[in-house]
């Protein structure tokens, strides 16, 4: 599934995250050892304040195929090319409407809870 080095967009504590294989793994382990990278700029991507992490296989949202261009600036940094970092924007953007979906079918029904509990005042 994954080689070492391999670079992924995956879920990380309910942010979209770039990860890359501390390890390799195939494809009957249910967690993955990764770094975790998050976006600085225009393709660039730093590591984040929890740089390593165990991840479920399912949160990968996708794997970028191996030796696609990408180059490592510095120590902790990465920058994708620019399909890569296309792919990334549309995962993230897909993510984050479903999670504003989710959310707004959420809080209608809590406001009217509240509202026939009378915890919400004026409404």
């Amino acid at each position: 599934m994954l080689k070492h080095g391999s670079l992924a967009v995956a879920v990380v504590q309910r942010q979209v995250m770039v990860v890359q294989a501390a390890r390799a793994h195939d494809q009957r382990e249910r967690w993955v050892d990764v770094y975790t990278y998050t976006p600085f700029g225009e393709r660039v991507f730093l590591a984040s304040t929890v740089p390593q992490a165990r991840i479920s296989a399912r949160d990968i949202l996708t794997i970028f195929p191996d030796g696609e261009g990408l180059y490592e600036p510095a120590t902790g940094m990465l920058e994708l090319p620019a399909q890569a970092f296309c792919e990334y924007m549309e995962l993230s953007d897909r993510t984050q409407r479903r999670y504003e979906q989710l959310f707004s079918a959420w809080t209608p029904k809590v406001g009217l809870k509240a509202r026939a509990r009378k915890l919400v005042p004026g409404w």
